[in-house]
């Protein structure tokens, strides 16, 4: 680390070796504890450990952890994921960086600021800090839920959208010459960055499996570890040469190697790193907070402090319910990105030498963005002791009783319901599962047995006997609930077969994309039902009605498996979809005529009796 000691750099390791245990014993998680950590290091307290200096060429060593955390995330992530991400990464993010920056920059301009300022303000403040936020619903297990998710999205879109703000600062310059000197679209640099980056994805599909191969051959451990981190690194460099930051260009380049075969050795030779760096980052900020400026003017920065974090969790959380998150999740969504993020610090300097913000305006706002990241953590443990308060106890889940050769049904809404009604009156034993408590016990009351439990715990599998089951009913209504159930099912039982539900064409294509092809539309069949009944009612005899329906089914199933295949064109899908008016027109003809056909058949043949 340039600038730091041996002896420095022990007591920085000794900090991080104690600073999470002691963290996590005390139940506030181990970012905070390394917040506090770096604190008591930094410049503000005991200074003759670390200068300021030693603190900010820290922060900037220790900042490879975030590049490091987002190739990992983008190894997690396969294309197709990230294309079915698209909405919420540019409907949700974009929505939370829209109004988050117009609330906090009218904030801005109440307080006195010139609205350049009060508008950069605002646009930067509203990035949250993506190593922050995804480390500590990491730790709360948040990630891997829906507003876990819906987190991760909108802080991709944060990222992105930080390339832009960084390039416009001029912009906001309240006096200068800005303006002038604000960065114009390149065509031959914008042309440029995106062959660097097409160029990213053929090495990544073809070259790079070849490259870790020849190394694995070797079997030399640490040549496949510095392997991993040139390719991080390697990645990061060319990425920023096409305009793109390099945590940002680290995220691209991990998803992209998402489908290599070598996907699961690049991520555990890393983590050790990352995980290590990031636990640096998180310190060096502490060192940075500025405490004598607390000191000075405590009552003025906490009310800041306090004013950033509930208008970003109060639009988060109305974001959150608009997105169909219950009070609960939608509230833990808008805790966890209520913070200011790693890019407001480079967006402040910036700022400063461009003339948007003054060198004290940007001295404040950094120990408030600080400050609300150590808020983070435990405005989040406070939400988790007041929602165990409130809510109602429920079991970990039921034991259903031991079967062989029965039917599981995950999901007991009216979907599931009657499948299960039929299942019981041609006495096919049968086990129900649903993820609502309230659920299962409103069927009891009616007679119905089902079972509390979440069908995408493989534990819960195991009690619901699915190794002896003879096959697998998805019933489920929310869409990322069934495809996590689907993968669970899927990779511990492959050979039980999947019979599933689906919410529309984009939940069918994703199941498969699992391998489920047994699967039904959840208003595709009912929709034919009634249209048929329609026609029957506007005078066409019934024998037509069943056609034109039956006509219209076949078109539309064998079109759901070739828009399947064209998932990832979406020009193609427009295409087809716009076509496909006029391709029905023309079955139809064809099927009239037939039937024209045969009855002229039927007719002469009954003439020549």
């Amino acid at each position: 680390m340039p600038g730091v000691t041996l002896q420095e750099s022990a007591v920085l390791l000794a900090a991080l070796a104690i600073a999470a245990p002691l963290a996590r014993w005390l139940g506030i998680g181990s970012v905070l504890g390394y917040l506090v950590a770096g604190m008591l290091l930094g410049p503000s307290t005991i200074g003759w450990v670390f200068s300021d200096y030693e603190a900010k060429e820290i922060l900037n060593f220790a900042e490879f952890g975030i590049v490091l955390l987002l190739f990992v995330i983008g190894l997690e992530l396969r294309p197709k994921r990230l294309w079915a991400m698209r909405n919420a990464v540019f409907g949700l993010g974009a929505a939370q960086v829209g109004a988050t920056g117009i609330v906090l920059a009218l904030a801005a301009l109440a307080l006195g600021l010139q609205w350049q300022t009060a508008i950069f303000v605002g646009l930067a403040l509203a990035l949250s800090s993506t190593a922050f936020a995804l480390q500590v619903m990491e730790e709360t297990g948040d990630l891997t839920a829906r507003h876990g998710r819906l987190g991760f999205a909108v802080l991709l879109f944060q990222d992105l959208s930080a390339i832009p703000l960084i390039a416009l600062a001029p912009l906001f310059a309240v006096a200068g010459p800005g303006v002038e000197n604000a960065a114009k679209m390149d065509l031959i640099a914008g042309l440029k960055g995106l062959g660097i980056i097409a160029a990213v994805i053929v090495a990544g599909h073809y070259l790079l499996d070849h490259f870790v191969r020849l190394v694995a051959l070797a079997r030399v451990k640490e040549a496949m570890t510095a392997t991993a981190l040139l390719t991080v690194v390697g990645f990061a460099i060319v990425m920023q040469q096409a305009g793109v930051p390099a945590s940002l260009g680290a995220f691209i380049a991990g998803a992209l190697l998402a489908e290599s075969s070598y996907r699961h050795q690049l991520e555990a030779d890393i983590q050790p790193f990352e995980g290590l760096l990031l636990g640096l980052f998180f310190t060096a900020i502490g060192m940075t907070i500025d405490l004598r400026l607390l000191i000075e003017e405590p009552g003025r920065i906490l009310a800041l402090v306090a004013g950033l974090v509930t208008i970003k969790a109060l639009v988060l959380y109305a974001l959150g319910r608009w997105q169909g998150l219950e009070p609960g999740p939608a509230r833990r969504l808008g805790l966890a990105l209520a913070q200011g993020g790693e890019f407001a610090f480079v967006l402040f300097t910036v700022g400063f030498t461009s003339g948007a913000l003054t060198w004290e305006t940007s001295e404040l706002l950094t120990i408030v963005v600080t400050l609300s990241m150590a808020a983070t953590p435990i405005a989040l443990k406070l939400e988790q002791l007041l929602s165990q308060r409130q809510k109602k106890s429920v079991p970990v889940y039921d034991t259903p009783p031991e079967n062989d050769g029965h039917v599981i049904i995950a999901g007991f809404g009216r979907f599931g319901q009657i499948v299960a009604r039929i299942l019981a009156a041609k006495r096919i034993p049968f086990t129900a599962l649903d993820i609502s408590a309230e659920q299962v016990e409103f069927v009891r009351r009616f007679g119905s047995q089902a079972f509390y439990g979440d069908a995408s715990r493989p534990d819960i599998l195991d009690a619901a006997d699915a190794h002896a089951a003879r096959a697998f009913v998805l019933a489920i209504d929310d869409v990322e609930a069934s495809i996590r159930t689907a993968e669970v099912v899927r990779t511990t039982y492959p050979n039980l077969p999947i019979f599933a539900r689906a919410r529309n064409r984009a939940h069918a294509h994703r199941l498969l994309d699992l391998g489920v092809t047994h699967l039904q539309r959840a208003t595709f069949l009912s929709a034919i039902d009634i249209t048929k009944q329609l026609l029957k009612g506007l005078g066409i005899p019934d024998r037509e009605a069943e056609r034109i329906t039956h006509t219209f089914r076949t078109h539309d199933e064998r079109r759901l498996t070739e828009d399947y295949k064209l998932a990832s064109d979406m020009e193609k899908l427009r295409e087809r979809a716009r076509s496909d008016v006029k391709t029905l027109e023309k079955l139809f003809e064809e099927d009239a005529a037939e039937e024209a056909r045969l009855r002229e058949a039927a007719r002469a043949e009954e003439g020549a009796r």
